[in-house]
């Protein structure tokens, strides 16, 4: 019993497991002294309270349970796996975002926000036990392969992972790289599984393109890692010198960005925003909420602005996207974001990996939360004409934190919107040619918002770069 006593003082944090209901129905062997009636019957108990007692018993009741598992289950089963899932079966029960991370997993999460690591490209979720894309990431195996926001991976090289950890699944599509690999997809309104075999290769994940359309300037963010903000201000000057100085307004696509950083989306809202909040954070213990202000400079000195967004920006991007359009500084143009509103801290553990926890919740600087909600554009452009169906956004998944502190649920409202997006279609006409990621001409909401950003440039509107009262809340 040495050893289990002192597994259980180290797993004390796992109090919480929601198994005790069921611990009178497991089959009970006459040989372990953990398997009394009187005992099951106290472990039975569901009760809320952090008492001594109570966490004797919850305590008692995980090691009762890992010490079924291991003499009983079909196959041998070391401590480490059974602990691991324990682990992950805790963090992923508080909400989607949540999750334990082992040594190699932190080292890969790392090396990511570093902008490089191996693999096909994907950034996926687990939806009540289903591995659902978030985004493909440009110019990688998975964007190449079509790929969308939304596709269900239900096999791996032909065998069936419905109900795979998400962060097994994950292990199974990375590997060496020029090896490869094939993925059954589940699509919407596709009447058959997608098949796509590809080839693995090392992610050298460019988050920043950019593209001069003669005087209107594009930069388009993928992610938000370490090299976004500093990558972000490079682009814009590129693109200054490429229009000798003359510039007359910017696109933002954050279009699938799945976010990343938080002090990315602060550097990338910081370059636009002159004075007045960004965001702030509230955590559970006040003295741990922040808030973000920007610093004085606008990059583009008050260029006409606009931001396109989709299903797939999600987190970091939303946090951008919120700032700008709460200050008023640009028009978002697309379709309505994730709503992912809350904030995932990093906490290692020396030795085994680390916790991803969320800690708290973000606001944008009128003080709403988009959290289950996202944010809805200024101007509703829809990629194609096709009905989704359904969209998987942060409101679908399981277990998701609840909408609460915000003061409003909506922007400031606008009152300097250009008169030109009275006449900007809501979707592309009949004969609209199929969008191919080549040919800027064929992506329609980019069109839509270049017509936008030239209108404002043109007099048509007068760009508030820096609102006469900033929004902000307390």
């Amino acid at each position: 019993m040495t050893f289990r006593t002192g597994l259980l003082l180290g797993c004390a944090f796992l109090a919480g497991i929601a198994a005790g209901p069921q611990i009178a129905h497991l089959p009970l062997s006459g040989g372990h002294s953990l398997t009394s009636n009187a005992l099951a019957a106290s472990l039975a108990k569901d009760s809320d309270s952090d008492s001594p007692a109570e966490n004797f018993r919850l305590l008692s009741l995980f090691g009762h349970v890992l010490e079924q598992v291991k003499a009983n289950y079909v196959d041998q089963v070391s401590n480490r796996e059974l602990i691991i899932n324990a682990l992950n079966g805790m963090l992923s029960g508080l909400d989607p975002h949540s999750s334990y991370m082992t040594e190699k997993q932190y080292a890969d999460l790392q090396t990511r926000t570093k902008g490089e690591f191996g693999g096909l490209g994907l950034e996926v979720q687990a939806d009540d036990s289903h591995i659902r894309v978030v985004s493909p990431i440009d110019d990688t195996p998975a964007a190449k392969a079509g790929i969308k926001t939304g596709d269900y991976i239900v096999a791996i090289d032909g065998k069936n992972i419905d109900g795979l950890p998400l962060d097994e699944a994950v292990q199974r599509m990375r590997g060496k790289p020029d090896t490869k690999i094939t993925l059954t997809l589940i699509r919407e309104k596709t009447p058959k599984p997608i098949i796509v075999t590809m080839t693995r290769a090392v992610i050298h994940i460019q988050v920043i393109k950019s593209a001069l359309y003669d005087s209107t300037g594009y930069i388009r963010v993928s992610e938000f890692n370490e090299e976004t903000t500093p990558g972000l201000e490079a682009a814009y000057r590129k693109l200054k010198a490429e229009a000798h100085g003359h510039l007359t307004g910017l696109v933002l696509d954050l279009r699938s960005d799945p976010g990343g950083l938080l002090n990315q989306a602060i550097g990338v809202s910081a370059d636009f925003i002159r004075n007045g909040e960004i965001v702030s954070t509230r955590a559970r213990h006040a003295q741990e909420s922040q808030r973000w202000d920007a610093h004085g400079t606008d990059i583009t000195d008050g260029l006409p602005m606009v931001v396109l967004i989709n299903g797939g920006s999600a987190s970091a991007s939303e946090i951008v996207a919120g700032a700008l359009q709460d200050h008023q500084r640009a028009v978002l143009v697309g379709e309505k974001s994730f709503g992912k509103g809350s904030v995932q801290t990093i906490l290692p553990i020396p030795g085994d990996g680390a916790l991803r926890l969320t800690t708290a919740r973000y606001y944008t600087p009128s003080g709403r939360s988009i959290q289950g909600l996202g944010i809805v554009p200024d101007v509703t452009v829809r990629e194609t004409r096709e009905d989704p169906g359904y969209s998987i956004r942060e409101a679908d998944l399981s277990h998701i934190i609840k909408n609460q502190g915000g003061n409003t649920a909506k922007p400031p409202t606008r009152v300097d919107l250009p008169p030109i997006v009275s006449s900007i279609p809501n979707e592309p006409p009949a004969n609209w040619p199929a969008f191919d990621m080549t040919k800027p001409t064929t992506d329609f909401q980019l069109q839509q918002g270049l017509k936008i950003v030239r209108a404002m440039a043109t007099g048509q509107h007068t760009a508030a770069a820096t609102p006469t009262n900033p929004p902000h809340h307390d």
